[in-house]
């Protein structure tokens, strides 16, 4: 007799095997079935027996509770790609998502930073004491990270991801692992590689090392990376919380507003469709706009 638990550990393994998802993907999508399971409780006994109830009533609960609309789509996206991994592989007939209306997503302009805000928070890392009995390179660690995600654009799991020879001196450039093992080159900056050099020359990382380690030598995580970003924004005049993604933000708003085209930065960030990169250009027509009602006497 097949356990109740079967498919979603086939389908698990198929998105980490097959589709080769990143390992924060498989995760995510874990969590949101093991969420739905919980809340589901003794109702839930395979889940080739949940019905389009329950999965309106879940809905109904997550808006109750006011869980955030790219929260729920999220969860709910995991459950539907569940279903149809039942139907193509499990010989399930019909998805209990099919029916289910999701709350609309919200298009909100992303949030970055200006160019004097990015050049403070770059420079602090040399400006803050080194914590007692830590590495010396430590703060050369933390700028190089700083100058690659506003060098590149790089997503947080693809900067944890990269190892000391990952990095090409010679050509200037960066490799990464982006989304569906998609590798591509970046282009890296003057100043991003001059920081990655003294920083790997300091901690005396061999060529099959990570390129960002801890303290002890292990390859750096993604919270202690945000951790190591909330410290440096604490210290400095930034009015508002920032994450990797926001200097991803802002990398590509910046090189819009200098004029790169929306075809190049659509490569640079490794995004599928160009529709995803083009809410930088609202970001950018809406900058204009606010600088000319600033600017213009009759504005």
């Amino acid at each position: 007799m097949e356990q109740p638990l079967e498919p979603e550990r086939a389908f698990l393994q198929y998105l980490e095997v097959e589709k080769q998802s990143s390992p924060h993907t498989v995760e995510v999508y874990a969590r949101a079935l093991r969420q739905f399971r919980t809340w589901a409780g003794a109702s839930f006994t395979a889940w080739e027996a949940c019905t389009a109830e329950q999965m309106r009533d879940w809905l109904f609960q997550e808006l109750k509770d006011e869980a955030a609309t790219a929260s729920i789509r999220l969860r709910f996206a995991a459950l539907r790609s569940l279903y149809l991994f039942m139907m193509r592989r499990c010989g399930l007939e019909a998805s209990p998502m099919t029916g289910v209306s999701l709350p609309r997503k919200k298009k909100s302009l992303p949030v970055f930073l200006t160019i004097n805000q990015m050049v403070e928070l770059l420079e602090l890392p040399y400006k803050v004491p080194v914590p007692p009995n830590a590495p010396a390179w430590l703060p050369y660690r933390d700028a190089a990270i700083l100058e690659l995600f506003y060098s590149c654009g790089m997503r947080l799991s693809e900067l944890v991801g990269l190892d000391v020879n990952s990095v090409d001196h010679r050509f200037r450039g960066v490799r990464v692992m982006g989304k569906g093992r998609k590798e591509r080159i970046l282009p890296v900056g003057a100043p991003a590689l001059s920081a990655l050099e003294t920083y790997a020359s300091m901690a005396g990382l061999p060529k099959n090392s990570p390129l960002f380690v801890s303290r002890i030598g292990t390859r750096l995580s993604a919270r202690a990376v945000q951790m190591m970003l909330d410290k440096y924004v604490k210290l400095s005049s930034i009015p508002f919380p920032i994450s990797p993604h926001k200097i991803r933000h802002t990398f590509a708003t910046h090189i819009l507003d200098a004029g790169a085209d929306l075809r190049s930065v659509q490569e640079l960030l490794g995004h599928a469709s160009l529709s995803t990169t083009q809410i930088y250009t609202h970001v950018t027509r809406a900058r204009m706009a606010e600088v000319y009602r600033q600017a213009h006497p009759r504005a």
